[in-house]
């Protein structure tokens, strides 16, 4: 649930912020009649985001067993592709989502009607579709804790509206750099157990080898039915049990995923005019 919850914030927030931003540039340029055109949208993004999660769903329970793993493979590695774009999409655009949220607002506008709601529609769906597909291989791989993930969720999504919207009330002061940066951290180590567990599921599917390569075995330390073990699975999808091709697959995402994530971004190169004056006069011949 943890887990679900957490994707649920962040995506959530992502999008509850775009949408403030996107209805505080219209009212405060005067432009309050287009802010329906804003809700068609996001209501459209929402909708569309809900109809895939459906669709992943009912469509894997009319598979076999071996399309089920799979396809259930499949997806992780997609949800893992996603959400890795998405937290380093994050990190590179966020000082400056503002100002390209504002400039895109002018342009629909000035492009017709219709271009308004697609503007909000894209914004907002982009955050819905991730959150579809990354959520959907965790609620597969929970042993009857299905519902208590889709909880955890629709909870994470509920408290990034209501962060959302006291952000864009101004009623309290938030580091959202902190925020990316933390959560960010979080979505690594779940993105890794996630693309762990789609290779076990082709492993099973028999698309992969190694299926009786235990790399180690704690079971008997960290039982799974623990309540340990149960936070450990649903925190981290630690597997006590992992192959070795799962043990491959979760180092070689971590540590160069988090590597990259935490290096220190580079600043903007230094105005060309300044560079120009501060550079010493070239010897006249």
């Amino acid at each position: 649930m943890f887990q679900t919850y957490l994707i649920g914030l962040r995506e959530g927030l992502e999008a509850s912020l775009v949408v403030g931003i996107l209805v505080a540039y219209l009212v405060k340029t005067g432009r309050r009649e287009h802010l329906p055109k804003v809700a068609i949208g996001v209501g459209a993004a929402v909708l569309l985001s809900a109809t895939i999660g459906a669709v992943l769903t009912f469509t894997s329970r009319e598979m076999s067993f071996t399309a089920q793993e799979a396809f259930g493979g499949i997806m992780s590695f997609i949800a893992v592709a996603f959400v890795t774009w998405m937290i380093f999409w994050m990190r590179s655009t966020s000082q400056h989502l503002k100002g390209e949220l504002q400039a895109s607002v002018d342009n629909a506008l000035a492009m017709g009607p219709f271009a308004l709601v697609a503007a909000s529609f894209v914004a907002v769906a982009r955050e819905g579709i991730e959150t579809a597909l990354f959520v959907w291989p965790l609620t597969q791989g929970s042993s009857g804790g299905g519902a208590a993930k889709l909880f955890g969720v629709l909870a994470g999504l509920a408290t990034s509206v209501v962060l959302g919207y006291l952000i864009y009330r101004r009623a309290i002061a938030f580091d959202l750099g902190k925020f990316f940066r933390y959560t960010g951290i979080g979505l690594v180590i779940v993105a890794a157990g996630v693309l762990a567990y789609g290779v076990h599921d082709l492993q099973e599917a028999g698309w992969l080898p190694g299926l009786a390569n235990t790399a180690f075995d704690v079971s008997g330390t960290i039982p799974p039915g623990s309540w340990y073990g149960t936070l450990l699975k649903g925190i981290f999808n630690f597997n006590p049990q992992p192959t070795w091709l799962e043990l491959v697959a979760w180092c070689s995402y971590l540590v160069p995923v988090m590597y990259l994530f935490l290096r220190p971004q580079r600043t903007a190169a230094a105005d060309p005019a300044a560079a120009s004056a501060a550079r010493p006069p070239a010897s006249v011949r």
